[in-house]
């Protein structure tokens, strides 16, 4: 079984950073390709950036550039750095891994930018 467990979400100003942090359990997590989605209210949940087990990363339009996904395979915690916050990137943030047919969810974590 895999747990996923979100920190780091605040209120931060528009124009600041957050770094945002998802610790897993599990086995071999070395071998899980990671992902951070969010969802806002009202809205579809949404793909925002993904790392593959090689390190190999990939991300919305709307966040390239301002947002780097990264991990960390010996304390089994992959994190998104999020600079430039704009208030459209106000959302809960929820780390994600798919093991077989079953996708895995953390509980989510709040990230609100304010003016």
């Amino acid at each position: 079984q895999v747990q996923l467990v979100e920190s780091g979400g605040g209120l931060v100003q528009a124009g600041g950073s957050l770094r945002l942090s998802c610790a897993a359990s599990g086995s071999i997590f070395s071998i899980w390709t990671m992902g951070w989605y969010r969802q806002a209210p009202g809205k579809q949940r949404e793909l925002v950036a993904t790392i593959t087990p090689g390190g190999i990363t990939n991300y919305v339009d709307s966040v390239k550039g301002r947002f780097t996904i990264s991990r960390d395979n010996a304390k089994n915690t992959v994190y998104l750095q999020m600079n430039s916050l704009k208030l459209e990137d106000t959302s809960v943030y929820y780390c994600n891994t798919i093991r077989g047919s079953t996708n895995y969810w953390g509980q989510g974590t709040q990230v609100t930018v304010s003016s």
